[in-house]
């Protein structure tokens, strides 16, 4: 690849890509912000939407399973949503109930992505990376990323690990 074409490729985006733009679903799962309010989740879509792809569908739900899972459910089902994202939820405390809402809709948890996150965490925040559980799933063919609500945590997941991995992804999940 060139220096020209190089420089021409949105941020974040894997050089295997091709010129594939993925729909995406952002999920904020928060018991304190409101969509308006939401900065991490303006901060993803901002992000997305830099790499070239397109958010499709957004919405904000309560920290609960019920709630994740009635949100998320149609989602999977459109065909416009090829992955999702979901912010918030994914910590150590009985509140933090995404990653048990993904389970309950029988996702299947892929090792490696966590841990990378966690890693990368870990240079940032030191040992209190260890308490998120920060994943992915796949749900029904589709994969569904789920990070901790932060600012910060968002970034680096979709900097670092999803943009540059996700067409790759998508194509390796519709195999």
């Amino acid at each position: 690849m060139s220096e020209a074409s190089e420089s021409a490729r949105p941020p974040g985006r894997h050089p295997l890509d091709g010129d594939r733009r993925l729909g995406f679903g952002l999920l904020t799962v928060s018991d304190t912000h409101t969509v308006e309010d939401d900065p991490s989740g303006g901060l993803a879509r901002q992000l997305i939407e830099a790499a070239g792809h397109h958010v499709v569908r957004r919405a904000l739900v309560a920290n609960s399973v019920a709630d994740v899972r009635d949100q998320l459910d149609p989602w999977i089902a459109d065909p416009k949503v090829e992955a999702a994202v979901t912010i918030g939820g994914t910590g150590a405390s009985s509140r933090d109930l995404t990653v048990n809402a993904l389970e309950a809709m029988g996702g299947r948890r892929l090792e490696g992505f966590g841990e990378i996150y966690r890693a990368l965490s870990f240079q940032e925040v030191g040992p209190v990376a260890m308490l998120s559980r920060a994943g992915l799933f796949v749900v029904q063919g589709k994969p569904v990323f789920a990070l901790p609500g932060s600012e910060r945590a968002v970034r680096t997941a979709l900097e670092r690990l999803i943009l540059p991995a996700s067409v790759p992804l998508v194509e390796e999940l519709e195999r």
